[in-house]
């Protein structure tokens, strides 16, 4: 069993920054296409940042120049540096990576996502 745990959540006031860590645990061989997603109260799960397979990485047009996605392969650790934040970024904050990991003499794969972290966003 594998697992992916967001923190670094919390109340933060307009035009402050958080930054939020996506920690994976488990007896992982890989985290892959670790990418960061936000969802409100009656709206559908939106992308905020993600890394590509190649290492690139892709921004939701409301992130570019505000959020930073970054990862420490060696600690299987994901980052989301947000700066300039608005009270519309208020959400939960999602982390989602396809994590391999060894189960028995296999190598398998899971579409693992975290419990999310509540970010908001007042004065």
């Amino acid at each position: 069993q594998v697992y992916l745990k967001e923190s670094g959540g919390g109340l933060v006031q307009p035009g402050g920054s958080l930054r939020l860590s996506c920690a994976a645990s488990g007896a992982i061989f890989s985290v892959n296409g670790l990418g960061w997603y936000r969802q409100t109260p009656g709206k559908q799960r939106e992308l905020v940042a993600r890394f590509t397979d190649s290492g690139n990485t892709v921004n939701a047009d409301f992130a570019t120049g505000r959020f930073t996605i970054s990862r420490d392969i060696a600690k299987n650790t994901g980052y989301l540096q947000m700066n300039s934040l608005k009270p519309e970024d208020t959400a939960v904050y999602y982390c989602n990576a396809d994590i391999q990991y060894y189960s028995g003499s296999f190598i398998r794969n899971h579409d693992t996502w975290g419990q999310g972290t509540q970010v908001t966003v007042a004065s």
